[in-house]
């Protein structure tokens, strides 16, 4: 029934609570896990557009994991040097985030993007059956302003998508 679990993970409270459900899943229909930890990337921003974003409303939000890297600034990086140092902690994440795993059949990857929409495009091009994701908790007006990528991937997936609260509770 199910062959290939992807667990996307962010190294969250929730992504823990759904390491024990991947596990379990995994366990009982002999299923390979795909790992896979999206570094956030916006238009405009790192990954895209090849270019920082031209304004500092992004990197005040919050929304890029920049910060204030902005193109112009005389201390901005080169963007090959932040890449391989977000992938670097990146990797170091997914590894932490699955070894409650054990011995499954693992594939790791790390991508960059917007963390909804390459969830999504890496379950179509990997033949995923299931998702099984960890969910941040947040209601109300929190959810509304801040997005829930969670909740974009299963109103959007074409597969069954599971998800975790940090709590345990699904």
């Amino acid at each position: 029934m199910y062959d290939n679990i992807l667990y996307p993970t962010d190294g969250s409270a929730g992504s823990e609570a759904a390491a024990a459900h991947v596990r379990e899943i995994a366990s009982a229909f002999d299923a390979r896990v795909h790992a896979l930890h999206v570094i956030e990337a916006y238009e405009g921003g790192l990954g895209l557009s090849g270019a920082f974003d031209d304004g500092e409303s992004q990197a005040m939000s919050g929304q890029s994991p920049i910060g204030g890297y902005i193109n112009g600034h005389e201390d901005s990086p080169d963007i090959e040097d932040l890449e391989g140092e977000f992938t670097e902690r990146a990797e170091a994440l997914l590894e932490t985030s699955t070894e409650s795993l054990g011995d499954l059949d693992l594939t790791t990857a790390v991508e960059i993007g917007a963390p909804h929409s390459v969830i999504l495009r890496y379950a179509d091009d990997h033949d995923i059956d299931l998702v099984v994701m960890g969910t941040h908790g947040r209601t109300g007006v929190e959810r509304y302003l801040l997005g829930s990528v969670a909740e974009k991937v299963v109103r959007l997936a074409d597969q069954p998508v599971v998800t975790v609260r940090p709590d345990g509770d699904e």
